[in-house]
């Protein structure tokens, strides 16, 4: 058995095509802690679709209250404009795995 840290991984991300990982693959995996109030760019990705699993807090996207158990999936070209309402933690799986994050407007 081989061990990894989160801590040594950057910004969350632990799967993927990239460097620190704890597995190769062609689809990414992250861990994300969001605290409320965090201000992220708003964004699209011209490739990748992402599957996100809100664990929990709560968070609005594309103007539409998310919740602890919702499940949301944001496709190429579509807007990310995450604002966070509580402390959020989330789960993201990407694919394919692609650094395609285009911003709209840098906060």
């Amino acid at each position: 058995m081989r061990i990894e840290k989160l801590k040594d991984m950057q910004g969350g991300w632990f799967v993927g095509n990239f460097t620190p990982t704890a597995h190769k693959a062609d689809f990414e995996v992250c861990y994300k802690f969001h605290p409320k109030g965090d201000v992220w760019d708003i964004h699209y990705h011209d490739t990748v679709t992402e599957i996100n699993l809100l664990v929990r807090g709560k968070m609005r996207m594309q103007n539409r209250l998310l919740e602890a158990g919702d499940i949301f999936i944001i496709e190429p070209y579509e807007i990310s404009d995450p604002e966070f309402l509580e402390d959020c933690e989330v789960v993201v799986v990407k694919t394919p795995s692609a650094n395609d994050k285009i911003p709209v407007k840098k906060i």
